[in-house]
């Protein structure tokens, strides 16, 4: 884990916190660490939605195109 992702992270459950207190000024200790909580994941989530993890969808575009390949090949077999 780098320094960025903990900085993303914070940030995360730093503007959670904010939306929090502007929305419910009188918010509770509980849920004001449970805003916290819901930024600090949703920044990992939101970023691995996003394409945070690029070998996986590099990956997912090889097995597309493999697939295709062996299919046209398959194709050009029966007609002959």
């Amino acid at each position: 884990m780098g320094i960025l992702d903990i900085i993303e992270e914070a940030a995360g459950a730093f503007a959670a916190d904010k939306a929090l207190e502007a929305a419910d000024p009188d918010a509770g200790l509980l849920a004001k660490g449970a805003a916290a909580f819901a930024g600090f994941e949703g920044v990992s989530k939101l970023k691995e939605m996003l394409g945070g993890s690029g070998d996986a969808q590099t990956e997912a575009n090889e097995n597309d195109s493999g697939e295709t390949a062996a299919a046209d090949g398959d194709q050009d077999d029966d007609s002959t």
